[in-house]
């Protein structure tokens, strides 16, 4: 009985490792090694490989480097002109290009300089006119040469103080009466300090010819009679006085005629 059972096992294991061997070489007929089933690289596989490597800058044998050159022009290599006049003739032809800017520019700046010289003439002018700002003084050294205060005939009131022996105060009167019509009526530019000789260069060039001449023999017989302490005729101061309206008044008269044998003195 124990013989059957032990046969009857070996049976079984038997059939078992059959089984499993059967199973194996089925497998390895389906599928065959991995090895098997890989194959070497192509021609073209090799050739891409070998493009890709020379490709790589860093294992070429040749490496390309880039460099600045001065490049000559189109212009140069067609007629072999130098390159500094191939530079001349751009230059002309940008200036004919821009020559409309160019004529604006010079126009803005002829008219600046034309607009400064015309207000340096104007301000030169204003400067050499004084007068136009002038202010008459109300005395001129010690003597008031306001108009309210002198008589409205100064040569006939000079006269009657003459007659008077008021002499000193009569030549006073014409002095100071001439300073006022200089300066209050024809804008002589006198001042308070100015001198008998300043008062005449001044009035040389505001007076008429026969009021100048008045002026100045007024100012050399006053000078004559207070600086000198000379006598003066009578019949010259006579001139003085009647001759005073005429030669400084406003507006235009003529002089009186000079007595007979009566000379005038302008020394």
């Amino acid at each position: 009985m124990r013989s059957h059972t032990d046969a009857r096992a070996r049976a079984v294991g038997m059939s078992i490792l059959v089984t499993a061997a059967l199973l194996f070489v089925g497998a390895l007929i389906q599928h065959p090694p991995v090895l098997a089933q890989v194959e070497g690289p192509g021609p073209d596989e090799i050739a891409r490989a070998l493009d890709v490597v020379k490709a790589d800058p860093n294992l070429a044998t040749e490496r390309t480097i880039k460099m600045l050159r001065w490049r000559r022009s189109a212009y140069d290599k067609r007629s072999g002109t130098p390159a500094w006049l191939a530079w001349l003739g751009g230059l002309f032809l940008w200036l004919e290009q821009t020559a409309r800017i160019l004529v604006w520019c010079a126009a803005v700046i002829l008219a600046g300089m034309l607009v400064g010289y015309i207000l340096r003439v104007v301000r030169a002018r204003g400067v050499s006119r004084p007068e136009a700002l002038f202010v008459a003084p109300t005395h001129v050294q010690d003597l008031d040469i306001r108009p309210e205060t002198l008589p409205s005939d100064i040569g006939a009131t000079a006269r009657v103080l003459w007659n008077r022996g008021d002499h000193r105060a009569s030549l006073a009167l014409l002095y100071r009466g001439m300073l006022s019509r200089l300066a209050h009526v024809h804008g002589v530019p006198i001042r308070d300090s100015s001198t008998e000789g300043e008062c005449l260069a001044l009035s040389a060039s505001h007076l008429a010819q026969r009021g100048h001449q008045y002026v100045t023999r007024l100012v050399r017989v006053w000078q004559r009679a207070v600086y000198g302490r000379e006598a003066v005729q009578a019949q010259i101061v006579y001139v003085l006085c009647d001759d005073f309206g005429a030669a400084l008044d406003p507006g235009p008269a003529p002089f009186h005629s000079t007595a007979p044998g009566v000379r005038h003195e302008t020394r």
